[in-house]
């Protein structure tokens, strides 16, 4: 269950931030509101996952696959640019998440 939960706070931090970029520096409301709400209730999740999840084992998957997710949404809906360097840094990171998986842990 905490891993579902991870995977939940994950999904609504990079909706948070989606809307972030949407907000267009938070001059339109409701994509500014709709990334606060996100942001909130991303943290209130990873909050509780915290509690049965080491910190470093859960911040730095939370953090890690919401910046490959994020990379990716970039180049797919915001026509971001795309290079080997980028996909090589993406690349990292899922492979730092896959070590953390598989050697950090649950308590």
């Amino acid at each position: 269950m905490p891993w579902l939960l991870l995977l939940l706070a994950i999904v609504l931090e990079v909706s948070g931030t989606t809307c972030l970029r949407i907000s267009q520096g938070f001059t339109r409301l409701w994509p500014s509101l709709a990334a606060a709400a996100f942001y909130l209730a991303s943290l209130g999740a990873l909050a509780l996952v915290l509690k049965r999840i080491e910190v470093g084992v859960a911040y730095a998957i939370w953090a890690g696959v919401g910046t490959a997710l994020i990379a990716l949404i970039g180049i797919a809906l915001f026509k971001e640019g795309v290079s080997p360097v980028k996909f090589l840094g993406v690349g990292l990171v899922i492979a730092g998440v896959v070590l953390l998986n598989l050697y950090g842990g649950a308590r």
